[in-house]
């Protein structure tokens, strides 16, 4: 074991295992299955070795704190479903800890907790029906639902974080909210390169997760958005005393079956709104220049149980959590 440690210092990565703190949360949500929760989870191989990027062997363990290794890419097998995720009774969510850093959508057909069992056997079996659900976003080499970029706009491109110094990865778990906190150190884009960090933060009721933004300098062209499907079209809305808007989709662009719907959407301040531009392949909200943005984004799938199963009532939906917005300025 110590061995193992060592190895994995030396390949650049710090984790801390409080694993007995992991388990107690999860098994207080366990044992009392209908009640209402909220869950944030990271989980990683250890005992096995590093061969160029491809981690070989070892077992997942639950950890709460990562350094993310210097070999470490997308598909390397080191990280569990190669992310954070973000998990309560209705939806989960998973950010791609590497260059992608895109957000996908695990679509629940259950209420219980189902993310410590999500990828134990590889990152595939997730892609395909399972009693719990399945990833049903196709993220594609976009920021997904609601992740962060900054827009290259002389090549009408959302940039990702292929260039970052280190990455560190935390996450927490309270009463009534889960988090994770992620901090890139030497961003680097087009100019000088910037420390950011993010925390997404799901709750203990409803389908949405936020998102604060700090950066050590002002950046223009920070971004998020959704990714765009051919034939679906997006529609916006902007509350009645014009203070926070939304860009959404609706429409058959799940990785499930055809005639499967999926309603996503972004909330956004419109203080902080310079832009919407549509990219080839992603629906964007690029903000002013800023050090600072809090914004919210959401999924709902139609095979949620007593989920949002019309264009209607997702419309609905996301009308009334805008006049929420508007009066308060939070959900």
């Amino acid at each position: 074991m110590k061995l193992s440690l060592f190895k994995i210092i030396i390949a650049g990565a710090f984790i801390s295992t409080n694993l007995s703190a992991q388990t107690s949360v999860i098994e207080a949500i366990k044992k009392n299955p209908k009640a209402a929760f909220s869950y944030a989870e990271l989980s990683v191989k250890e005992g096995g070795k590093w061969e160029g990027n491809q981690y070989i062997g070892g077992t997942f363990k639950n950890v709460q704190e990562l350094t993310i290794p210097e070999a470490h890419t997308d598909h390397s097998s080191y990280i569990r479903y190669e992310g954070i995720g973000l998990e309560n009774n209705q939806v989960g969510y998973r950010l791609y800890l590497d260059w992608r850093n895109a957000t996908d959508i695990f679509g629940k057909k259950v209420t219980g907790l189902v993310l410590p069992e999500v990828g134990q056997d590889g990152f595939e079996s997730y892609h395909h029906y399972a009693p719990w659900g399945q990833d049903i976003l196709k993220s594609g080499r976009t920021i997904g639902i609601g992740s962060y970029g900054r827009y290259d706009e002389q090549n009408d491109y959302v940039e990702t974080f292929k260039i970052v110094k280190n990455t560190n990865v935390k996450v927490v778990n309270e009463k009534d909210q889960s988090y994770a906190l992620i901090a890139y150190k030497g961003w680097k884009t087009w100019g000088n390169p910037v420390d950011l960090q993010s925390k997404l933060t799901i709750f203990r009721k409803d389908r949405f997760v936020k998102v604060d933004l700090n950066l050590s300098n002002s950046l223009s062209g920070l971004c998020t958005g959704i990714v765009a499907f051919k034939d679906i079209p997006m529609k916006q809305g902007i509350s009645k005393n014009k203070k926070w808007g939304y860009i959404a989709t609706y429409g058959p662009q799940t990785l499930a079956k055809k005639e499967d719907n999926l309603g996503m959407a972004v909330f956004y301040p419109l203080e902080s709104f310079d832009k919407y531009v549509k990219t080839k392949s992603t629906h964007t909200i690029v903000f002013k220049k800023t050090k600072n943005v809090s914004y919210y984004f959401m999924g709902a799938w139609s095979q949620e149980p007593n989920g949002l199963t019309t264009e209607e009532s997702f419309y609905q939906d996301l009308d009334q959590k805008l006049d929420i917005l508007d009066q308060t300025h939070q959900l």
